[in-house]
């Protein structure tokens, strides 16, 4: 690939209103670069849990199927009718996919910011990453440090500024703690670092003992397994500890939104000094980002009356705290990209490769501590 092509390879996502997903791989023209827009040959872009539900939408994958050629792979899968009413927004669209990526800029617009970055790794988020080529804005790219790869800054956005984000919503919403669920992950581990780093007291849930013990490896102090018999006087145990009274959910089904709530309130209850009818007066806070568990959110109130579950996310976040508050926060994780906020990668893949089955079924599984990473050059 060179800076004399004129078009690429990207990935595209439809889904057609007869209940059939399509993923395949389209040739698209590369757009001349606009004043403040580069074209970026992208090297290396992750599959994020959030990249899923555009990629493969609500389709059962039990039902995946492979057609085309090994280089133009065609992937479809039935889509359920009782889930086509969330779909009526992409019905008969073929999208592109990927939120973010990083790779080396090879083409530039005329303004100087844009000139500046020609023949630099930079970082980008904005959609369409699961291409050859991206002509994007340079607001949306992030120089990377010398001596920093495609491979080391693929990752820093999503993750690392949802881990801040956390950290900084605590912050701003008061409290002194927070709890966070599926702790084991990318997002999970660098948030442990972060936490470490700050003084602040994290309190991981995590769904086996392996994952535990890793968190425990990398200096993790308060663990709880979800699985184990003594969970919620362990989970208990590690509130009245910590006085953590916010919690960031990536499971989202299920009872564990509410357990993070009887915890809180039986650890506020322990220490409190006046009886009420209503429960304690402590404030609980459970953010739900994710859905690990795509049932039904279950909750038993047994928390008293002064708590909230909400949704969380990181773009509207990003809009709420501002551009510079923003940017504070993207430069932290440029100057500590290969510590705090190193990523960790379980395989490597093409575009094509992306498109096999049974690397459909293993990074949908969407597995704690398994992460894919694709290269749209790889095999070119």
């Amino acid at each position: 690939m060179s800076a004399d092509s004129k078009t690429g390879l990207e990935l595209r996502s439809l889904i057609k209103k007869s209940g059939e997903l399509e993923i395949s791989l389209a040739q698209v023209s590369i757009p001349e670069p606009k004043e403040n827009e580069v074209v970026v040959r992208v090297e290396a872009s992750p599959i994020n849990p959030s990249d899923l539900g555009l990629l493969t939408g609500a389709a059962d994958l039990s039902t995946a199927r492979l057609s085309g050629t090994k280089d133009a792979p065609v992937v479809t899968a039935k889509v359920p009718e009782a889930a086509m009413r969330a779909m009526a927004g992409r019905l008969d669209e073929s999208m592109p996919v990927g939120n973010e990526g990083a790779g080396v800029v090879i083409k530039t617009g005329s303004s100087e910011p844009a000139k500046a970055l020609m023949g630099k790794t930079v970082s980008m988020i904005g959609g369409a990453m699961y291409a050859q080529y991206r002509c994007i804005n340079v607001s949306d790219c992030q120089e990377l440090p010398a001596g920093t790869t495609a491979a080391d800054g693929a990752s820093w956005f999503v993750n690392p500024l949802t881990a801040l984000g956390m950290t900084e919503t605590m912050r701003r919403e008061g409290h002194k703690a927070l709890v966070h669920t599926a702790a084991a992950s990318n997002l999970g581990q660098m948030l442990n670092k972060i936490c470490i780093k700050d003084g602040i007291d994290l309190v991981n849930i995590v769904r086996s003992a392996g994952q535990g013990d890793l968190l425990r490896k990398i200096g993790a102090k308060y663990v709880a397994d979800s699985t184990a018999p003594s969970f919620m006087d362990d989970l208990t145990n590690a509130l009245v500890e910590t006085g953590a009274t916010i919690a960031f959910d990536a499971i989202g089904g299920g009872r564990l939104a509410g357990q993070i709530l009887t915890g809180m309130e039986a650890a506020a209850n322990k220490t409190a000094k006046v009886y009420s009818r209503y429960g304690s007066s402590t404030h609980k806070q459970v953010y739900i980002y994710g859905a690990l568990d795509t049932r039904p959110t279950e909750l038993v109130r047994n928390f008293g009356m002064a708590w909230s579950v909400g949704g969380w996310l990181l773009f509207p976040f990003l809009m709420k705290i501002g551009r510079a508050e923003g940017q504070k926060l993207r430069q932290r994780v440029a100057s500590e990209l290969k510590t705090t906020f190193a990523s960790h990668y379980t395989k490597v893949v093409s575009l094509q490769e992306a498109l096999q089955l049974e690397n459909i079924a293993a990074y949908s599984k969407r597995a704690t501590g398994e992460k894919f990473l694709i290269d749209p050059g790889r095999g070119a």
